[in-house]
């Protein structure tokens, strides 16, 4: 049986030392603080020093995946005579998952012995990361490219993203909000709650006023959502935009809400955080409901 490597993009958030253990290979998605662009291997600045740019007023912007970058590593596999299941950030927040799919149809055309399956994930960072260590899960048991992405498509559908934000003026810059929306949220301390919908795109789904209220929220989602699956976890993923303690007393909160042991705390890379800013929470789950 040929060789099957994972492979997703850089705003999946799983660490480093989980990248370098697992062979995972990760197509860039790019970032820029004042026009300086970031985001090759070599090329990056820490979380730290990226929401403290956003903290400072920089303005920061991001762009996806280069064509010409997945072709190269995704031809490079394919000439080691391996196979690639590539687990996606979401189609409906990003052109990537498109760029994706052109270069693996381009590398099978050019060598027809390799197989590469694409996952849209519908979700983004650890929503990702969940179905990365599912894959890995699945090439441990000996599956097939395509019955792990089978399954993957179908388990997608059960991964649910919920989040809140800190300060409401990156969604404006991000053109989720209007600027008067953002202006008076501000004022009266408004935190939305936000998902990703089936079809992968951000909605909100509440807005609460202030930010124990808005962690309360979340905790309170999650209990409703997850139904059969609260004790089928891969791993609760909790996100945060360099707010480290208050993800502990997040997943605190749901340890002690839904007695849920298997948790991964991550910060949000600089791809999703230029638009969703510092002080962002979130958790990535399987649930019932999306």
């Amino acid at each position: 049986m040929r060789e099957i490597i994972v492979s997703t993009e850089s705003n999946s958030d799983m660490p480093q030392s989980f990248i370098d253990k697992n062979n995972v290979l990760v197509i860039p998605h790019y970032y820029n603080v004042e026009e300086k662009m970031y985001g090759e291997e070599g090329n990056c600045i820490t979380v730290k020093e990226f929401y403290d740019e956003m903290r400072n007023g920089k303005k920061v912007g991001t762009a996806a995946s280069n064509p010409a970058v997945i072709l190269e590593k995704f031809t490079e596999l394919a000439k080691q005579g391996k196979d690639i299941i590539h687990i996606s950030f979401s189609s409906g927040l990003s052109m990537g998952y498109q760029n994706i799919v052109n270069g693996a149809n381009e590398v099978m055309e050019e060598y027809p012995d390799c197989k590469i399956r694409v996952v849209d994930t519908l979700s983004a960072s650890l929503g990702e990361g969940i179905m990365i260590q599912f894959a890995l899960n699945k090439i441990a048991e000996g599956k097939s490219v395509d019955e792990i992405a089978d399954e993957a498509e179908e388990l997608s559908k059960r991964l649910s993203f919920i989040f809140t934000v800190d300060d409401l003026e990156y969604l404006y810059r991000g053109g989720r909000l209007s600027k008067t929306s953002a202006t008076i949220g501000s004022v009266i301390k408004l935190k939305p709650i936000l998902h990703i919908t089936d079809d992968g795109k951000l909605v909100a789904l509440a807005k609460v006023r202030g930010r124990k209220k808005s962690m309360a929220a979340l905790v309170e989602n999650v209990e409703a959502k997850i139904g059969s699956y609260k004790d089928k976890q891969i791993f609760v993923g909790i996100v945060h935009g360099d707010c480290e303690e208050e993800a502990i007393e997040l997943k605190n909160m749901l340890e002690e809400k839904l007695g849920i042991k298997e948790f991964r705390i991550e910060p949000i890379g600089p791809s999703i955080g230029a638009h969703s800013g510092p002080g962002t929470l979130g958790v990535c789950f399987l649930a019932d409901e999306r």
